[in-house]
């Protein structure tokens, strides 16, 4: 049995996600959430809320043990790009993309055993 939470549309890259979503893949969710606590990166306090929200839905949802709890699968999609332009020299312009994530923490039960 596994839960999910997933954040989209989230204005971040994706590939600094991914930096601390593989910090925290296959750990348990209370080391999970001291890493995210003490990890100076922008997503780190995103991927905590994620992955409580995930913590709450295991138990909510499907009446899971909280202190048996690991992520099982942790991952960073790209969403929608927004797109801006930024005037430059001589009339031109640039375009600066601003990329956006989709997250997806998915937390199991440990097997007994």
């Amino acid at each position: 049995m596994e839960a999910k939470s997933v954040a989209r549309y989230v204005r971040i890259a994706p590939r600094k996600v991914r930096i601390v979503l593989d910090l925290i893949r296959g750990k348990s969710v209370s080391d999970a959430l001291a890493i995210l606590k003490f990890t100076p990166k922008a997503a780190s306090p995103i991927l905590e809320k994620v992955l409580k929200s995930a913590v709450a839905n295991a138990e909510h949802n499907y009446d899971m043990d909280v202190n048996n709890l690991y992520i099982s699968k942790a991952f960073a999609d790209q969403g929608p790009t927004l797109k801006r332009f930024r005037p430059r020299a001589q009339g031109r312009a640039t375009r600066i993309n601003k990329k956006t994530s989709h997250i997806t923490i998915v937390v199991a039960e440990k097997k007994e055993g």
